[in-house]
């Protein structure tokens, strides 16, 4: 009777247990009102109109768009991040289990044969056989929230664990973005060097035939066949450059370098303007910052965990089954059967301080939690604060090296007419030829760095993240 009256209060007790996890909040951080470096290549829009999903389909360019489809299923690094998640999820419905009584069934059929001198013994055969089946039922009673905390302690780690495979995805994204349009800014390059060695082996004949005819001396030959060289040497820097560009994009779509290519195209995507949400939607779409508040959730409910181990545990356990000692008697029968039925309770009464110690690093493991959020969500608004002067400072660049270039071509032009008619040496040419050449590589390199950028803010936005499944 006393034993049922227990289970009753041990199962009341059970069901309105209390949690001594303390009542979580999440982290808190100062949010700006808005961006100290908006401008008008990168305007603020709705948080629906932001991009999500196939974050570079904003920069509409098909072969970049085939890329990044083959990370998902080519990548190792992305295969094992999700095979962490997995691994995580099965480890929070471990934890899970413990809120469900465990089962557990048992058998045996031995012979045996007793010594004649055993201790204590008291008559019986010497030979007999024992035949068992039976099954064991236990249940904890989670009256101080030990195990709920730790199930949510688990699925918080789930989360936290999908929310770093999709920043290793997004990372991988972007990584390849960044890569593509350097090796497109490099054939870019490419395309320019071999028209400007077009034209400079051009210049060389007319300066050679000049020369044959006495009109130019043999230093304005060696310096026209010196501005030839070096373009074609740039050429090869470049086509070098390119190779490893190309090799580092196959391995992020999972294909060996040996047999990876992709065809040349000078065209270079015009930088899109890249929406931007509100600060305060960050901190939603960023996965590191899930991760790292996912994190300190689990934390505080490792709290409740340390502090339960003052008190009681107090379990429910039942035995039975069916045992003979006789090979030709039916097992089942109901004269056969035993059983064993009882609440249990232990208690830990002295163990020198090391539950307190377990409670202090449990708060000391969530304060390291709450630190490190705030240091993701600091770094991440400056990652965008960062990359958003990049977009509109590069925009302005690209502007002003635009007017370079075409005040480079004027004077090339001009110097090339001016040496035919005598007015000036080759040297001036050479200068004007060289100065053209440069201010259109800067111009090229800087819309390399515009589309990098805009890579970059993207990232920083939290590209096409999407909130990270719970753990079922």
């Amino acid at each position: 009777m006393a034993a049922r009256k227990l289970l009753a209060i041990g199962i009341a007790a059970s069901l309105a247990g209390c949690n001594l996890a303390p009542t979580y909040t999440p982290p808190t951080i100062a949010t700006p009102a808005t961006y100290k470096e908006l401008g008008p290549w990168t305007p603020a829009v709705p948080a629906d109109a932001t991009p999500r999903g196939d974050w570079w389909g904003i920069f509409s360019d098909q072969t970049l768009d085939g890329l990044e489809q083959r990370i998902e299923h080519g990548n190792a690094d992305l295969a094992v991040a999700l095979a962490r998640y997995d691994e995580a999820r099965a480890l929070a419905a471990q934890a899970r289990a413990a809120l469900v009584p465990e089962v557990d069934a048992n058998g045996y059929t031995t012979n045996n044969r007793q010594s004649e001198h055993e201790p204590l013994r008291v008559g019986g055969p010497n030979y007999y056989t024992d035949n068992l089946v039976g099954a064991t039922v236990s249940y904890e009673f989670d009256l101080w929230g030990r195990v709920r905390n730790l199930v949510a302690a688990g699925k918080a780690e789930a989360q936290a664990t999908g929310a770093d495979a999709a920043s290793v995805r997004l990372s991988l994204q972007a990584e390849l973005a960044e890569d593509y349009f350097n090796l497109r800014g490099l054939d870019a390059q490419a395309k320019l060097l071999a028209d400007t060695s077009a034209d400079y082996e051009h210049a060389l004949k007319l300066t050679k035939i000049q020369h044959d005819v006495g009109s130019v001396s043999g230093l304005d030959v060696g310096r026209a066949e010196t501005q030839l060289q070096t373009a074609r040497a740039q050429q090869s820097d470049v086509d070098a450059q390119r190779a490893l560009y190309q090799h580092a994009i196959a391995s992020l779509v999972g294909e060996p370098a040996s047999t990876f290519s992709i065809a040349a195209d000078a065209n270079l995507t015009e930088p899109p303007h890249a929406p931007v949400t509100a600060p305060s939607v960050l901190l939603q779409r960023r996965p590191d910052i899930a991760a790292a508040e996912r994190r300190a959730y689990a934390a505080n409910a490792r709290i409740g965990v340390a502090r339960a181990a003052y008190y009681p545990t107090i379990s429910l356990d039942a035995t039975g089954g069916l045992e003979t000692n006789n090979g030709s008697v039916n097992i089942l029968n109901l004269a056969n059967s035993w059983w064993t039925l009882g609440p249990q309770a232990a208690l830990v009464l002295f163990d020198g301080g090391k539950r307190k110690a377990e409670v202090e690093q449990a708060r000391a493991q969530y304060q390291e939690a709450s630190q490190s959020y705030r240091s993701t969500v600091l770094a991440a608004f400056q990652q965008v604060e960062d990359n958003l002067a990049l977009c509109n400072k590069l925009a302005d660049e690209a502007e002003r090296q635009s007017l370079a270039v075409d005040a480079a071509r004027r004077t090339e032009a001009l110097s090339m007419i001016q040496y035919r008619t005598g007015s000036v040496t080759y040297l001036d040419v050479v200068t004007a030829q060289t100065a053209d050449l440069d201010a259109q590589r800067t111009a090229l390199g800087v819309a390399t760095r515009r589309l990098q950028a805009t890579v970059d803010l993207v990232r920083a936005l939290g590209g096409g993240w999407k909130d990270a499944a719970s753990a079922s």
